[in-house]
């Protein structure tokens, strides 16, 4: 699923103007990120050919906080270019474990020792007497 030159020309009015000195042109991450949503590997698992991943997550990370990506996606669908079912994911309690005392549980906090010193070893704690009154 790459786009060619003659599609992204179509699209290309949906994308921030390049400024600057830029290693990788837009259609260049463009490419890569829709490699990384067809494959979902990790972004260090992008093949050579694209680039250097981090400035390709540093870009798409960019253009999804200001809607970049949103209104490409869209003006793909509308030109018919490539078709993209976008998904949400929600993780909740029922579907990840935690640990007991995550949960808001009760602990146990009840010592009973055993009645053999031996098996208890020393107390853990010290005894410190107080008066209650005068005598």
């Amino acid at each position: 699923m790459e786009i060619t030159e003659a599609q992204y020309r179509r699209i290309e009015a949906c994308l921030p103007r390049q400024r600057g000195n830029v290693s990788l042109s837009n259609l260049q991450v463009l490419n890569a990120i829709l490699f990384v949503a067809e494959h979902g590997c990790k972004w260090r698992g992008l093949p050579k050919r694209f680039g250097n991943w981090h400035t390709i997550y540093t870009r798409m990370n960019r253009w999804s906080k200001a809607g970049v990506l949103d209104r490409l996606f869209t003006k793909l669908q509308e030109e018919q270019i490539i078709r993209i079912k976008i998904e949400a994911i929600s993780l909740d309690s029922t579907i990840v474990k935690v640990h007991p005392d995550g949960t808001g549980a009760l602990k146990n906090t009840v010592r009973r020792p055993s009645a053999n010193h031996v098996v208890d070893g020393p107390p853990r704690f010290i005894w410190l007497p107080q008066m209650l009154g005068r005598p």
